[in-house]
């Protein structure tokens, strides 16, 4: 069993600044793809930006752009998003997702997902 836990998350001002990070641990994999997602109300979930294990390719959305930078952590298996010059449209849960090393798009073929954490961006 594949546990992956967010952290971070808030209330912020446009313009400001967050940092979410993420662990994923347990299963048979020994390293992890990881991404983060999100889901605004009455919207469909759509992904923010990945990574590969090795933290060489990355993937981000067209929205998120010169703005977000998804890294991989000092320990094994986390990723952190450092997000900055937020806007109130940015405001959604945030989930983290992770699957085994693949050689597939960053884009697809999540297998296990977090809780989600709340990021709020008031204007």
């Amino acid at each position: 069993q594949v546990h992956v836990v967010e952290s971070g998350g808030g209330l912020v001002q446009a313009g400001g600044s967050l940092r979410l990070s993420c662990a994923a641990s347990g299963g048979t994999f020994s390293t992890y793809d990881m991404g983060w997602f999100r889901q605004a109300p009455g919207k469909e979930r759509e992904i923010v930006a990945a990574i590969k294990w090795s933290g060489y390719i990355t993937y981000y959305a067209d929205s998120v752009k010169g703005r977000f930078t998804i890294s991989r952590g000092s320990a094994k298996n986390t990723v952190n998003l450092q997000m900055n010059s937020l806007k109130p449209e940015d405001t959604a849960v945030y989930v983290c997702a992770a699957r085994g090393a693949t050689q597939k798009s960053l884009r697809f073929d999540y297998e296990y997902w977090g809780q989600g954490t709340q990021v709020t961006v008031s204007s």
